[in-house]
This record gives structure tokens, sequence and C-alpha cells, in this order.
């Protein structure tokens, strides 16, 4: 069995390796043995591999926080899930086979392609805890996305109009433009063309926006807290582009509030919330109002470089690799 590793820490075109691994033991009671078909990759896998993450990995470690396959060996007191299951899960990663708790797996709808499915876990399930649990997301709404045609942004979108709110986009460069329109945004600004584009959206939004969407940060964060409403809810999704420094008296002149999302610690908290917020949806994928934006997949052989593309914004949507 092959799997991407990484030893030493650092860029990971230069530092991680296609090694071979052990065989897999027959799975034990509660797991399933699934043969990974495709693998989403995200910013932290970045940030693992430089050893730049909140959370260091324990090497040697395998990238790859979310994947689809196929069940291929059920152990004992396995109920809800079968040989020839098509299914998503967190983890999982850049390998060909894991053993994996069947609580931990979902099955995904039989239109549903494993390259989409494995986009879905980390970038969905954010957003969904971002605009309906953090944002408390209402009706009518509107709702400011940077990054929208990132992997975040692009189902921040997609969410944010199945919430039925107006959804105001903001990318970079005329591909992304039609991709973010694409996806359903009733707004999309180019920065390129308009670097300074708050009053854009403020006249669109008629005076700011009810929620943002920020997986950028950086100097872009400033022209966002600029854009926000009377009570409205800046949510910091992550820094791609730095940490920015907030004035507090901004805020409180404003009366908006600045919400931090850390989804996977939320999943800590509250083990059981994945499991509606991905019955949530593959719901919506099963109705086709979620249907992710993926990059052309990488195959498994250049792992180490769409990694490293992603790292570099080389990218846009979701990046994944096909496994086997």
């Amino acid at each position: 069995m092959h799997a991407w590793q990484i030893h030493e820490l650092g860029n990971p075109i230069d530092k991680l390796e296609l090694c071979e691994t052990p065989d897999l033991p027959q799975p034990m009671a509660g797991q399933v043995t699934v043969s990974i078909k495709a693998v989403g990759i995200s910013f932290p896998d970045v940030l693992q591999c430089r050893g730049e993450y909140q959370v260091k990995p324990q090497l040697p470690w395998t990238p790859g926080g979310e994947s689809a396959g196929v069940v291929t060996a059920t152990g004992p007191n396995v109920t809800s899930l079968k040989i020839g299951d098509r299914v998503m899960m967190l983890g999982g990663g850049l390998i060909e086979q894991i053993n994996v708790l069947e609580m931990g797996v979902w099955k995904i709808p039989d239109s549903f392609q494993m390259e989409k499915a494995a986009a879905v876990p980390v970038n969905y399930g954010t957003t969904w805890f971002a605009l309906h649990d953090r944002a408390q997301v209402k009706f009518g709404e509107t709702l400011l996305v940077t990054g929208a045609a990132g992997g975040t942004g692009s189902a921040a979108i997609q969410l944010g109009k199945a919430a039925g709110v107006k959804v105001i986009a903001v990318v970079g460069g005329e591909e992304k433009v039609s991709q973010a329109m694409g996806l359903g945004a009733d707004y999309v600004i180019n920065h390129l063309t308009n670097p300074t584009w708050v009053d854009e959206v403020r006249d669109i939004s008629e005076g700011g926006v009810d929620i943002a969407y920020d997986p950028v940060g950086g100097e872009t964060t400033h022209l966002v807290r600029r854009c926000m409403a009377w009570n409205g809810r800046l949510l910091v999704i992550g820094f791609v582009a730095g940490i920015p420094d907030l004035p507090a008296n901004h805020m409180l002149l404003k009366n908006y509030s600045v919400v931090g999302v850390h989804w996977g610690a939320s999943l800590g908290k509250n083990p059981e919330s994945i499991h509606q917020q991905m019955r949530s949806v593959l719901e919506l994928a099963g109705s086709g109002e979620v249907n992710p934006l993926i990059f052309p997949p990488y195959e498994f052989k250049d792992a180490s470089r769409a990694i490293q593309d992603l790292a570099d914004r080389k990218t846009w949507g979701k990046v994944v690799v096909r496994v086997g």
C-alpha cells in the first residue's frame, strides 16, 4: 500500500514523499475499510506541512483532511454500511486504504461524483457552522463573501443561497467572476479592477451587509469591516493573506460583531453536530443546491504538487487529488 508522508516539516513540494506502508489489518468492531478514491486538500494541510498550524502534526504525517471512496470490508457490529457503499468522511487522506469507525462515515448520493464528495466535509461543514451556528443567518439578509472562488468561499455562496440570502461575492479575475456567478452569487466584484470595493458593496447592500464571510484576512478584512451593517456579523474564517489587527472602536461605533469560526474545535465540544451538518449538506447535494467548485483534479503521483500549488495560490475552488 502507498501513502504520501512528510517526515520533516517544510514546503510540501520539498518534503512530501510517496512511501510504501504496511497493508491494513481487518477492520475491528464498528469499523469499515474504505478504498480511497479522492482526497480534498485544504490550506491547513499546507500549514501543517510547514509546522505553522495551531496543532503540530505527529511525524510521519499524511496530509488530506477529507476523503471519498468505497467500502471494501466491514468489521463486526457494523449496521449502517455495507461493502460497495460510496462514502465520504473526515480524515482518510493521501493513502490508498484506511480503517475508520462507521460513525464517522456518510453515504453519498449515487449521482455525486467522488471528487466532489471529497470537497464537502471541511469546506461545507465549516460554512454550515459559520452561517447557521455562529451568524444565525436569517432569510433575506445580505452576505458578503471574500475569496469567493476558493474552496470555503464557493461553499459560502451555495449555502448562503440555500439559506435564502442575497450574496455579494468578491473575487480576483474574470474567470473567477464567471465561476462565482455560476455558483449563484447575486453580485460579483472583481477586486483586480476595483481594489477599493467598499462603496460598491455599500451601494449593492443599501448601506452595509448583515453577514461577512472572510477566509482571506490581511488587508481584505479592513475593507470588509467597513462594509458592515448595524448589528452585522463579521465571520473570521481564516488568514490566507495574514492576521489583521482590528480596531475595537470601529466595532463599537458601527455596532457589529466579529465572530470567530473554529469548526474543528467546535466538533470537540459537540461531536454530534457534524452529523446534522453533513445530513443537511448531502440533502442539498441530492437536490443540486450543493455542487462543489473543484479545480481540475490532480493524480496521486502529483499530490505534493497539488498541495504546493494551493500554497502558492495557483488554484481556485477546491483542490482534489484522485487516489486509486
